[in-house]
């Protein structure tokens, strides 16, 4: 049996497989039992705390526009902790069938113990991510209400 992937190489599967729209696979990089929160959220959504809560966040919505993007800028910063990594990052990309180019930074702190994700906090620029989706209109209202 191969020994269980570092916290970067986590990290590294997480992003790139986000980048690529492997959905189905990205659950399996968290543990059962985890404790995912997006501190910067605007519309302060719950934390995510099991494998089948990242199963449906990760579920492609036919509603979005698809995004062709890579994961770029990659810095990992490792930790006085074995587990913990800090990695900062950008998505780099076009919406499907537009020409304008887009850039969605992020800063993940992901603690992996045994080769899954059992805490993350993902600071990302949801504005920005929002308006590439088409759904800041929608975002702003909600943020109203």
């Amino acid at each position: 049996m191969p020994p269980p992937l570092t916290p970067k190489e986590v990290f590294l599967a997480l992003v790139n497989g986000v980048a690529e729209g492997r959905w189905d696979e990205l659950p399996d990089l968290y543990a059962e039992q985890t404790d995912v929160v997006h501190p910067f959220h605007p519309l302060r959504a719950p934390a995510l705390r099991t494998r089948d809560e990242l199963r449906e966040h990760f579920r492609p919505n036919d509603a979005s526009p698809r995004l062709n993007r890579k994961a770029t800028n990659i810095v990992i910063h490792e930790t006085k902790d074995p587990e913990v990594i800090i990695a900062e990052f950008e998505y780099q990309g076009t919406v499907e069938g537009a020409d304008e180019p887009f850039s969605i930074p992020g800063i993940f702190v992901i603690r992996v113990r045994d080769g899954q994700i059992v805490s993350s906090r993902d600071y990302l620029d949801h504005l920005t991510s929002a308006r590439v989706r088409g759904q800041l209109d929608w975002l702003v209202a909600a943020m109203k209400a």
